[in-house]
């Protein structure tokens, strides 16, 4: 992937028009219920959050905590029972091109090229053809793919992939990126290099990201935030603060301070 100087003048968030020192997501007394044939379940209830531009937050918690419920709420695919989720200001009624979602399973289609599968969002969206021609060169250069523009997804590794899948998001002209744990299915090595690529990226950009993992060391190495939550039905118990400079050293004793502190919020959410 390109260095940072060189991802800085080429990808650029896109201006929002809401003043700086508002949150670019805003998640308001948020309750969820599913009506299954069973009856109905409470996935979330009273679910508040705000998110400030260009911070890394990451969700954290068991599964069935409502992480990816809230995720999906945010990109607009599933709508709340009650309360509201808000983007600069605006109530989210539906995906948008400023939300984009990268899922653990890529969502890559495979029946278009890496080059295609980046462009689809800009020419869906009617981009002339010489300028989504410019936008993928471009990310194509940015994640380091370029011998591999025309190769299709079941031809990649799964690093190369998410890397596309990253692209893709990116090149549809996001300013927020809703990640479901991207890199749950990578093996360890590829996994800790696209960690620091897309620490890399977001620290070039200014991008928001909101990001859902299981693991702890994960949250802790990457977010500004680290948001707890527990389940039966999904809830934020804790907004704990990653003070820790960058690049950080997982060895240190400050790392697993924090490490240990979010382990035991977990546990006594059960």
């Amino acid at each position: 992937m390109a260095d940072v100087a060189d991802v800085r003048t080429r990808v650029r968030p896109r201006e929002v028009s809401a003043p700086a020192d508002s949150p670019i997501l805003k998640i308001a007394a948020v309750n969820k219920r599913f009506v299954t044939a069973g009856g109905e379940i409470e996935a979330l209830r009273a679910v508040n959050l705000e998110i400030g531009r260009g911070e890394f937050v990451c969700l954290i918690g068991a599964s069935g905590c409502g992480k990816s419920t809230l995720l999906r709420m945010i990109a607009g695919f599933e709508t709340p029972s009650d309360g509201e989720v808000l983007m600069n200001g605006s109530r989210v009624a539906g995906p948008g091109p400023d939300r984009g979602m990268v899922f653990q399973d890529y969502g890559l289609f495979p029946w278009l090229t890496v080059r295609r599968n980046i462009g689809f969002g800009p020419a869906a969206r009617g981009v002339k053809r010489a300028e989504v021609d410019a936008i993928v060169a471009r990310f194509i250069a940015m994640i380091g793919l370029d011998r591999f523009a025309d190769a299709y997804p079941h031809q990649l590794s799964g690093g190369m992939k998410q890397r596309v899948a990253i692209a893709r998001v990116l090149a549809n002209d996001a300013v927020v990126i809703l990640m479901d744990e991207p890199f749950g299915a990578l093996d360890a090595m590829t996994r800790e290099r696209l960690q620091s690529e897309l620490l890399t990226l977001w620290e070039a950009t200014g991008l928001t990201v909101l990001f859902v993992t299981h693991a702890i060391e994960e949250a802790i190495l990457l977010a500004d935030r680290v948001i707890v939550m527990s389940p039966g039905p999904g809830r934020i118990t804790a907004d704990i603060a990653i003070d820790l400079p960058r690049p950080r050293d997982v060895v240190s004793a400050e790392f697993n301070e924090k490490r240990a502190h979010v382990a035991g919020l977990l546990q006594g959410s059960h």
